[in-house]
């Protein structure tokens, strides 16, 4: 499976649109980069496409009123994500209300339990 690399402009665009909020932290995955509340990821970027993780009713209506996309790997997309449309790759004003909902829902969530360390011998 081939990751792809968000460019420079793709990670400043990504980054552009999440909250100005104390609780949003941004981690490198995979290439790519994540944006986590809570322990848990609310959007993501993979290579070009910024997906989110909505609730149920709104992921169903930016799904009937928009071109969206898969949101990872074509083989094997994210499971609760979805990825917004190409067309506002260069419209934050388009992104930025459905990635705030993103982090609404996802703030929402049980903080995600640290992983146990495991021990070296």
């Amino acid at each position: 499976m081939q990751m792809p690399k968000p460019s420079d402009a793709d990670k400043e665009r990504f980054r552009s649109v999440l909250p100005d909020h104390p609780d949003v932290v941004v981690k490198p995955m995979f290439g790519n980069l994540g944006a986590f509340v809570n322990g848990n990821m609310f959007a993501g970027l993979f290579g070009p496409t910024i997906g989110v993780r909505l609730s149920e009713a709104d992921k169903a209506e930016l799904e009937s009123d928009h071109e969206t996309q898969p949101f990872g790997p074509e083989e094997r997309p994210m499971g609760g994500y979805v990825g917004l449309p190409e067309a506002w790759n260069d419209d934050a004003a388009q992104a930025e209300p459905w990635v705030a909902k993103a982090f609404d829902h996802v703030a929402g969530l049980p903080p995600k339990a640290p992983k146990e360390k495991r021990s070296k011998n």
